[in-house]
């Protein structure tokens, strides 16, 4: 099989039911973004022991290919796929998991630490540009609410993942401060 198919060549790309769309639509910039976290996710994974939060982090990459395959799925055609409350309910819970083992908060951290940490903080921030990107193309078409809810909740999940990731290295937070 070829990877190439050369029918990009001119700056157009399909669908998941094959309409032809510009590479730059806002559809592709949130699908391309959500590919992009996947990719940094899957960086992270490299440097995670822990097996909870490795398998967290592989059913986040999972969710990303139904999220990608959501937002490649233009109305009124249906996805195979879709985020349901449950996964974010799942999401939910993984945060207030570790944020049980976590000290007290002591304020905004900067974004770093350890190699993991740090890492995670990369991902926290690529997952609140395909926010935005997703948001952009909500103004336009409607996305599903429990699409929104998980990329939503999940920067979250990556900043408490930092968090954690940093506590179990025993490296030190550092504080933002003015």
């Amino acid at each position: 099989m070829k990877i190439y198919t050369k029918t990009g060549d001119t700056g157009t790309t399909s669908l998941a039911h094959g309409k032809r769309v510009p590479k730059d639509c806002a559809r592709l910039e949130s699908y391309g973004t959500i590919d992009e976290l996947n990719a940094w996710v899957g960086l992270l994974l490299t440097y995670v022991n822990e097996p909870v939060d490795r398998e967290t982090l592989i059913g986040v990459q999972n969710n990303l290919f139904v999220i990608g395959a959501q937002l490649a799925t233009e109305a009124p055609q249906v996805p195979s796929v879709a985020i349901t409350s449950d996964d974010v309910v799942k999401l939910e819970q993984s945060i207030d998991s570790m944020a049980e083992e976590l000290p007290k908060w002591r304020g905004f951290t900067l974004p770093g630490g350890c190699r993991p940490a740090a890492q995670a903080h990369i991902c926290r921030t690529i997952c609140r540009r395909a926010e935005r990107r997703i948001l952009a193309l909500n103004s336009s078409e409607e996305v599903d609410a429990e699409l929104l809810a998980y990329i939503n909740r999940l920067s979250d999940y990556f900043y408490v993942l930092a968090l954690r990731l940093n506590f179990l290295q025993g490296t030190e937070e550092i504080l933002w401060h003015k």
